[in-house]
């Protein structure tokens, strides 16, 4: 991108071919987030691994959209409200939920449970604004909340039943407080955020996150949470602010804006399948045969539920 392109003008110069290889290296470096959050669990408490996270991407994003606008735009008081209602769910909650559930899952199995982010905003919008489904999307979110109990369950859906806590640990719980975070962000981020650019948005949201973060990080250290910034920890934040973050969603807007959300989205169902094999590869972690069947069903349940009807 040269120093007079925007994300728009960068996607309008790409061919379909590049804005498909950018969007599969989105959910790469999607998948790869769950890796790198498992190398900061291990060393770093949640509040302080989310902070590193946005505090770089707070500094990337507010450089690229001042070189981008020209300036950081001021806002309503509407669009304050909302984009800080963007932070509280989709930068604080969501990452707070998911740097608790790694420090207590394996990534493969956590990335699997961002399968049913699409389920839950589906549901949400169905509950909340009233928005009526078609009987192909309840179908899908079916399978695909079978597929999610599969995968929790190991397999042994019988427990779900008899041993409801042992089933649902503390990880999983944590992973589905993600889930309906992330549900939240996405339906306020569809219906109050008339005249922000993505860009803008996600930049006020990320920056209303940080503030949080911080605070949330500054009485964790008052309670005497302990932290220790190995070299590994360091490599795993810069990854996820600058390339799980800020490239990420550069990227994933350019797409959005030469295929359209719909065909952009079907892109995220790459996610859980790129978080699992890395997590194979790159932690020696072990695909078990419950993992397999139930990450196959929420991917097809995900994949019916955003199907277009014509």
């Amino acid at each position: 991108m040269n120093a007079s392109a925007t994300p728009v003008a960068a996607a309008k110069a790409l061919s379909p071919t590049g804005i498909y290889v950018k969007l599969t290296l989105v959910a790469l470096f999607w998948g790869g987030t769950f890796i790198a959050g498992r190398v900061l669990a291990a060393s770093l408490p949640a509040t302080t691994a989310a902070t590193g996270r946005f505090a770089i991407a707070a500094l990337l994003l507010a450089g690229l959209t001042w070189k981008v606008e020209g300036r950081l735009p001021r806002l309503s008081g509407r669009q304050l409200l909302a984009t800080f209602a963007l932070g509280v769910t989709g930068i604080f909650l969501y990452n707070l939920c998911f740097f608790a559930a790694l420090a207590r899952m394996p990534a493969g199995r956590t990335a699997l449970f961002v399968a049913l982010n699409p389920i839950a905003t589906a549901i949400l919008l169905s509950a909340v604004f009233r928005e009526r489904l078609a009987p192909s999307r309840w179908a899908g979110i079916a399978l695909a909340l079978f597929g999610a109990l599969v995968v929790i369950s190991q397999g042994q859906l019988v427990r779900v039943l008899t041993d409801l806590h042992s089933t649902f640990g503390a990880g999983e719980r944590y992973m589905l407080c993600a889930v309906a975070s992330w549900a939240a962000y996405t339906v306020i981020g569809r219906y109050a955020l008339d005249g922000l650019s993505p860009l803008v948005s996600t930049t006020y949201a990320t920056l209303w996150g940080l503030a949080l973060l911080i605070g949330a990080s500054l009485l964790d250290a008052h309670a005497g949470a302990t932290a220790r910034l190995t070299w590994q920890a360091a490599g795993a934040i810069a990854y996820l602010g600058a390339v799980g973050t800020v490239v990420a969603f550069v990227w994933y807007s350019q797409g959005i804006r030469a295929l359209g959300p719909a065909r952009t989205a079907v892109f995220t169902n790459l996610v859980p399948v790129f978080g699992v094999l890395l997590s194979v590869v790159l932690l020696g972690e072990s695909l078990t045969r419950s993992m397999l069947a139930g990450g196959v069903l929420v991917i097809a349940g995900v994949m019916l539920t955003n199907r277009v009807v014509r």
